[in-house]
Parts: structure tokens; C-alpha cells; sequence
């Protein structure tokens, strides 16, 4: 466990200035407002236990890829006048207004910060417009760790870049926590993999095998069901023996999926393949469909989504367990015509998350992209991960160093 900010009180935060890393990489539209506020939102609860302990929240963010160079285009100022809008409505007036710094170190942002009333947050710019964030450089980090009192890293969408900002800021500022979000990302990924309510399913999906062997061989020994979709299904398949058409196939991944599915066995985990699969000439909006058994693939047409038998299955699998862990879609659900098996799994996350009250956990954005094309509300699952990259990384097992570098909590040890 990581030490969080809710481990501080008004008298450790009061008139401190926090040092906030937020993850306010967000859409945006053709005039730079900000198009979806996903990220921006999932900060608030951090942003609100610091102002109303009385601190100085100063935030930074990256947005984009300037790669080291001041661009208008990725400039935070429009998040800033939009996170102010959200300030005011949530947080209250006299939290506002959110201030912006035009520069995220310097004398500029030194006065800015210096100036900065009790219980009131500004937002410096772009970190990103310095080639010093993405090379980790001390010196850099040491600039912007000169502007607080302490470190808060909320931007688990980060974590698993080792950035002057995510990482190495924490080298030169203590205490160095966890923010609200960042603690429920750890908590609600952590309790799918080590302690789950049992049985655990998983769905991994997408289009690639070589992009999810990390969280295949991670998971494998932990959950009970294994459903794979996505194109990446079509390699298992293959490695069985069956003919895939034009499907997706990784020729040098075969032998890898006949040893999965050999594991599996051995452990008595339930591997789900696709029975059926919707198929088309190409992947193109409006061409006619067809839907085929698996293993009957034509050599002209490629697999697109899971057929209704597939869906069927895998709803069947789904009903008894306790906890389940989604990560990429089934098909390719940003076409109309192979949306269905991708759709039918999210409208059942949401029916088992309501009526029986199973743990659903969602992470990839892929899977996130889905249940916004889907215009799924987030919070009729138990958890939906900011974090498309470190949500992965995280499911593979491997330290992030934006959470290796907080602080850890101290576990009470109870006597008999």
C-alpha cells in the first residue's frame, strides 16, 4: 500500500504548497476546448481534500507531444479556463478561479506559485514544452520539486513513465503520496490480481496476441475463466489447425497460444474461443456480412467480431463469477456492423455490476473508447482505469515507477 493525501490532515496541509501530477491529457476539440473531461473529473477528489485543508494545489500535466518545444496547439490553457468551469460548479466559488501559469518552471511560475492564496489551485503549463521531462532530468525535476512543499502523484494515466513529473520530482520532495485516484487505481487493479472474490473471468481482447502475452501469462494462474476476443483470437485459432481467411494472424506467435491453451488445461482455468465470428470481404463500413462457425472461415473473408453463439457462451461464463477484468473489445466496435459482440459483453459487465453486484474492472483504452461509443455511464461498472498503458503494464506485473517512487504506508500489525 501506498501513503495517500486522505493520510494527511488540515494541520500537515494547511498553507503547503502541493505539488500535484495530474493526468489532463485529454480530447480535445478543433478550437482546442476540451472534448471530453474523463481525466479532468477523475482529479477532483484529490484537488478537493487539499483546498479544503488549506493548501496550495499547483498542478502540472502533460497534453500531447510537443517533444520538448513551446506549441500553442498543446497548450493547458484551455483546460485550465475548463477545469475552472468545473471548480465553481463542484468544489465551490470560493475555490475559484483557477489560476494558469504560462510556464511550469522559472520565475514565472515561482511568483505564480509564491502568490498563490491558501486553498486555491492553479494550473502550470505543458511540462511536455521541456525535452527535460521525458529524459528524467534531475535538474529539471529539481525545478519544478523548488515550487512545492510536497509531491502528490494522481496521474496514474502516467505512471508507467519514468518522467521528470512522474517520477523523478519525488527524489527531491517528501512527503511523496498518492493521490485519491491514484489510490484507487492500485486498490481496485491490486484486488483483481491478489485477492479477488472468486471466480475471477477475464476478457482480453484486441488485436495483437504479441501486445497481451505480458497480461495472459500474468493472469493466467489467477483467474478461472479466460474469454479471448478481438483479432487476436484468430491467432489461437490458427494454432490450432483451422483455417482464418484474411483474419489478422501472427504467424510467429502459434506456438506461443498452443502452449497458453496447454497451461490452461493443466490448471483447470477455462480458455474461451470464439465459436462463431462475423466476417466481411474487408474491414470497411457497409459491406455485407456473414456470420460463420470458426472453423469454417472462407478463404476470402476476414473474422471482424464474435458471432452470437461466441456472445452466448461467454455471457453463460460470465453469470457465476464474482470478479471480472476486462481489457480490449472483441471486435471492431467503431464499425456499426462489428460493434454487436463488443456491445452485448458491455451491456452484460453493467447488468452483473447492478443486479448481482460483481466486482467489473475495466482497463485498455480501447475498452474505455467502447463504453464511450456505447455511451455507457463509467459508473455503472465498479471501476473504469484512467490509465490505457499503465493499466496494462500494471495487469502484466510490473512496478510502475510513477507508484514505485511514493512513499509506503505503515501496515498496524494487530496483536492477538
Amino acid at each position: 500500500m501506498k501513503k495517500t493525501i486522505l493520510d494527511l490532515g488540515k494541520s500537515e496541509l494547511q498553507s503547503k504548497k502541493a505539488l500535484v501530477r495530474v493526468d489532463f491529457n485529454v480530447p480535445q476539440n478543433e478550437d482546442g476546448t476540451v472534448a471530453e473531461d474523463l481525466r479532468i473529473r477523475a482529479a477532483l477528489p484529490t484537488i478537493k481534500h487539499l483546498v479544503e485543508n488549506g493548501a496550495r494545489v499547483i498542478l502540472v500535466s502533460h497534453l500531447g507531444r510537443p517533444k520538448g518545444k513551446r506549441k500553442e496547439e498543446f497548450s493547458l490553457k484551455p483546460v485550465a479556463m475548463y477545469l475552472d468551469g468545473l471548480v465553481r460548479k463542484e468544489l465551490g466559488e470560493k475555490y475559484a478561479p483557477v489560476l494558469f501559469g504560462e510556464d511550469c518552471v522559472g520565475p514565472k511560475a515561482k511568483v505564480m506559485v509564491d502568490t498563490l492564496p491558501d486553498g486555491r489551485i492553479c494550473l502550470l503549463e505543458n511540462v511536455r514544452f521541456y525535452e527535460g521531462e521525458e529524459k528524467n532530468d534531475p535538474e529539471f525535476a529539481r525545478q519544478l520539486a523548488d515550487l512545492a512543499d510536497l509531491y502528490i502523484n494522481d496521474a496514474f494515466g502516467a505512471a508507467h513513465r519514468a518522467h521528470a513529473s512522474t517520477e523523478g520530482v519525488s527524489r527531491y520532495l517528501s512527503p511523496s503520496l498518492a493521490g485519491v485516484l491514484m489510490d484507487r487505481e492500485i486498490s481496485m487493479l491490486s484486488s483483481a490480481l491478489d485477492n479477488p472474490q472468486r471466480p475471477v473471468a477475464t476478457i482480453i481482447g484486441g488485436a495483437k496476441v504479441s501486445s497481451k502475452i505480458g497480461v495472459l501469462d500474468n493472469l493466467l494462474d489467477k483467474v478461472d475463466v479466460i474469454v479471448i476476443g478481438g483479432a487476436m483470437a484468430f491467432t489461437f485459432l490458427k494454432a490450432r489447425g483451422l483455417e482464418t481467411g484474411k483474419s489478422l494472424v501472427e504467424e510467429d506467435r502459434l506456438d506461443y497460444c498452443l502452449k497458453l491453451e496447454k497451461k490452461a488445461k493443466e490448471l483447470g482455468v477455462k480458455l474461451i474461443l470464439p465459436r462463431d465470428v462475423v466476417c466481411a470481404p474487408e474491414l470497411k463500413a457497409g459491406l455485407k456480412t456473414v456470420t460463420v462457425k470458426a472453423d469454417s472461415i472462407p478463404a476470402d473473408l476476414m473474422g471482424l467480431d464474435v458471432g452470437p453463439e461466441t456472445v452466448a457462451e461467454v455471457k453463460e461464463a460470465l453469470e457465476s463469477a464474482r470478479t471480472i477484468l476486462w481489457n480490449g473489445p472483441m471486435g471492431v466496435f467503431e464499425i456499426e456492423e462489428f460493434q454487436n459482440g463488443t456491445f452485448e459483453i458491455i451491456d452484460t459487465l453493467v447488468r452483473l455490476t447492478g443486479e448481482k453486484g460483481v466486482k467489473t474492472i475495466v482497463g485498455g483504452g480501447d475498452s474505455v473508447a467502447a463504453l464511450k461509443e456505447k455511451k455507457v455511464d463509467n459508473s455503472a461498472l465498479t471501476h473504469v482505469s484512467t490509465g490505457g498503458g499503465a493499466s496494462l503494464e500494471f495487469l502484466e506485473g510490473i512496478e510502475l515507477p510513477g507508484i514505485a517512487c511514493l512513499e509506503t504506508a505503515q501496515v498496524q500489525v494487530q496483536a492477538n
